[in-house]
C-alpha cells in the first residue's frame, strides 16, 4: 500500500470527545472514523487489523473442526419470544424496528435464539451429533453508555460460536477444547501473559461461566487472583461459597482491573427447552440438545490491544496483527525507486510512505501508526547496499544489507 493513494490523513491533535487512550490514537492514527457515540467506520488500516485478528480466531477454530457460516443480523421475534427474551424489560439492548407492512423486527444483539431454532432442521437423531457453529457477526446492542472508543460500543464485530451435544460430559470435552483454542488465539494477538482464563457468574444454567479477562487499568470489570495466578475470579462471584469450593481465601487474593476478551458458557437446555430443539436416541426417545456458546469481542480486542501497549508516540501493535509489517520511508531519487520496487513484490507486508512530506513528518507517522517496523532507505544507505530497520517497541536499530531485508521480506 502507498501512503500518496490514501484519503486518510492523520490527525496531529486528539479529538475532544475521545477519552481513552486507544480511541485517540486509533482516530489520530486513521484507523478508524467516529460516526456517533458507540458506533465507528474501520478505515483501510483499521479493517486491515480487525481482519488479521479475525483470521487469527478462524484459523484456531477451524484448525479445532468448527464449521463457520453467516447468519442474519434481522431477527425474527418468535423464538426471541418463546425464550422471554423479546420483552425489552428482560432485555434492555434491543435495537427493534417496525416492518412498513406492520409487525416488529430485531437487530440482533446475539445469536443464541435463531441459532438454535436453524439447527432443528439439521439436527433430528443421535447421529446428527455432535454439532457446531461459528460467525463473524456485527451485533448492536443499546448500551446505556458506549465507552472506551472501540472496547464498549453499540455496534460491534463479534465471533460467536455455539456447540450442541448429546449430553454434559460430550458438551465438557468439547468447551474444555475451546479454552485450549481461546488460550492459543490471544497467544497469537499478543495477549497471553496479561490474560487469564477467568471464573464468572454461570448465570441460571450453569454454577460458573469463564471469561477471559486483560489486566487493563481502564478496565470496567475487578479481576481477584492468588499468588501464581491458577485460580483468578470476577468480582461479581467473590463470596464465602465460592473461595471454598476454589479452595482460596480472601486474604490470599489481589486485585486488579481488567477488560473482559471473551467468555464461554455452558446453556445445558436454557435454549433447546423452550425452542424444543432435540434428537432421537439409540433408544429411540426423545432427548433434549445440551448446548454451549463461546464469544470474542473481536473488535473489542482491537481496541483493548491499542490502549495496552500504546506508548507516549503511538499504537504499538504485535507483528501478527498489524495491517503492515514495516512502514518504508524513501529519502532520495534512488532510494525512491528502490522503495517503490519493494513495495510492488511485498505489497501486503509494506506501507510506502511516499507523501510529499519531510521524513521527520513520516517517522513521527510511523510511530503514531504502531507499525512493527521502520524501514528506511537513502541514497546514503544505498551506496552501502543497505536498509536501516527500527523496531517501533524497542526502538532498536540495526543495518540490513539489501540481500537480508529481501530474504527476511521472503520468509514472512
Amino acid at each position: 500500500m502507498k501512503l500518496s493513494q490514501s484519503f486518510v490523513k492523520t490527525l496531529r491533535d486528539a479529538p475532544k470527545d475521545e477519552t481513552a487512550k486507544s480511541a485517540k490514537y486509533l482516530v489520530r492514527a486513521g484507523y478508524v472514523h467516529k460516526e456517533l457515540a458507540g458506533v465507528y467506520d474501520f478505515l483501510p488500516l483499521g479493517l486491515k487489523t480487525l481482519r488479521n485478528i479475525e483470521n487469527i480466531i478462524r484459523e484456531e477454530l477451524n484448525r479445532a473442526g468448527c464449521n463457520e457460516l453467516q447468519m442474519t443480523a434481522l431477527q425474527n421475534p418468535d423464538s426471541w419470544q418463546k425464550t422471554e427474551r423479546w420483552n425489552s424489560d428482560r432485555m434492555d439492548i434491543w435495537f427493534k424496528t417496525e416492518l412498513s407492512a406492520g409487525g416488529e423486527l430485531g437487530l440482533g444483539p446475539t445469536h443464541e435464539e435463531p441459532g438454535t431454532a436453524m439447527m432443528k432442521d439439521y439436527i433430528k437423531s443421535y447421529k446428527d451429533l455432535p454439532a457446531n457453529f461459528y460467525q463473524f457477526q456485527t451485533k448492536f446492542r443499546n448500551e446505556l453508555r458506549a465507552k472506551s472508543g472501540i472496547m464498549r460500543t453499540r455496534e460491534f464485530l463479534m465471533k460467536d460460536l455455539y456447540s450442541f451435544n448429546t449430553n454434559k460430559e460430550e458438551h465438557d470435552k468439547f468447551y474444555h477444547l475451546i479454552e485450549e483454542v481461546y488460550k492459543k488465539i490471544y497467544s497469537r494477538v499478543g495477549l497471553s501473559d496479561c490474560t487469564y482464563q477467568t471464573f464468572a457468574s454461570g448465570g441460571a444454567f450453569s454454577k460458573y461461566s469463564h471469561e477471559f479477562q486483560t489486566v487493563l487499568p481502564v478496565g470496567e470489570d475487578t479481576i481477584y487472583y492468588n499468588a501464581d495466578k491458577s485460580i483468578v475470579l470476577n468480582e461479581e462471584v467473590l463470596n464465602d461459597e465460592v473461595l471454598a469450593d476454589l479452595g482460596v481465601k480472601r486474604e490470599e487474593l489481589e486485585s486488579t482491573k481488567a477488560a473482559e476478551v471473551g467468555n464461554i458458557f455452558s446453556l445445558g437446555y436454557k435454549f433447546s427447552k423452550p425452542l424444543d430443539l432435540s434428537y432421537t436416541d439409540q433408544d429411540g426417545k426423545k432427548q433434549l440438545v445440551y448446548m454451549g456458546s463461546y464469544g470474542i469481542g473481536v473488535s473489542r480486542v482491537m481496541g483493548v490491544i491499542a490502549e495496552k501497549f500504546a506508548d507516549d508516540k503511538g499504537l504499538v501493535w504485535p507483528e501478527e496483527i498489524a495491517p503492515y509489517r514495516y512502514y518504508l520511508v524513501a529519502i532520495g531519487e534512488n532510494a525512491e525507486k528502490k522503495a517503490e520496487e519493494l513495495e510492488k513484490q511485498y505489497s501486503e507486508l509494506i506501507l510506502l510512505d511516499n507523501r510529499n512530506m519531510r521524513p521527520g513528518e513520516k517517522f513521527a507517522d510511523s510511530e503514531l501508526m504502531g507499525i512493527p517496523y521502520r524501514l528506511v532507505i537513502s541514497d546514503k544507505t544505498l551506496e552501502k547496499n543497505s536498509a536501516e530497520l527500527t523496531a517501533r517497541k524497542t526502538g532498536e536499530q540495526k543495518l540490513l544489507t539489501l540481500d537480508e531485508l529481501v530474504a527476511i521480506l521472503s520468509k514472512v
